[in-house]
């Protein structure tokens, strides 16, 4: 049986054409591979991505909370845990209605 997690990640000093925030489902079983992510747009509008590998030259691991949140990635990235149910209403709307940044300390 799959292990899922999900993150929310918060991308400061974004490029204007880049996702302000990514979410991403992750399986613990699997080297903590994504099965599939959410990127939120500044203006609310999501792209689902049912396959993040795709195309991939190299496929790793979605790093966890703490890594992202440790600056390990740079200082423009902080994450957090979200429900599943969060996530799947996001994937169904098509929408983002949430906080477009968070301070993590």
């Amino acid at each position: 049986m799959k292990q899922m997690e999900y993150l929310k990640l918060f991308w400061d000093h974004k490029p204007d054409h880049e996702p302000v925030i990514i979410l991403y489902e992750v399986n613990l079983t699997e080297e903590r591979l994504a099965i599939r992510s959410i990127d939120i747009f500044s203006d609310g509008t999501t792209r689902n991505i049912d396959d993040l590998y795709s195309g991939a030259i190299e496929i790793t691991p979605i790093p966890t909370v703490e890594e992202f949140n440790s600056h390990i990635w740079g200082h423009e990235f902080h994450a957090d845990f979200i429900s599943k149910e969060e996530f799947e209403k996001i994937w169904n709307n098509h929408f983002y209605d949430g906080k477009m940044n968070e301070t993590i300390h």
